[in-house]
């Protein structure tokens, strides 16, 4: 599994990001600043979910589907993973498929 980004300026947006959005969370790609030690990181705020419980289980429902899809990550990329309401009312087998769809999104329009 990869290492995440703990650092608040490592989560700010830049212009070269590149962004797909589910109706569960919004994912953001950008190029590592260290080739072979690439990241991602959880944002679940508290606007968006009230309860601690219920950013933690959006957390770890995240983090269980990056690691079902892990392998359609870029070794290259940094990614970031927004969280939406909607999340809590999802299914496994709907977020690994939401999951494995912005991967790719995110890895053709890389390519681009």
């Amino acid at each position: 599994m990869r290492d995440t980004i703990k650092k608040h300026k490592d989560f700010a947006r830049a212009e070269t990001d590149i962004t797909f959005g589910t109706p569960f969370f919004v994912a953001r790609s950008r190029p590592t600043l260290w080739p072979g030690n690439a990241q991602y990181g959880l944002i679940a705020t508290k606007k968006t979910l009230k309860n601690a419980t219920d950013r933690n289980r959006a957390k770890r429902l995240l983090r269980a589907w990056i690691r079902a899809n892990e392998s359609l990550m870029s070794p290259d990329m940094d990614y970031i993973f927004i969280v939406r309401t909607p999340i809590l009312e999802a299914t496994l087998s709907e977020g690994n498929a939401m999951m494995k769809r912005a991967l790719k999104k995110l890895a053709t329009d890389n390519q681009l």
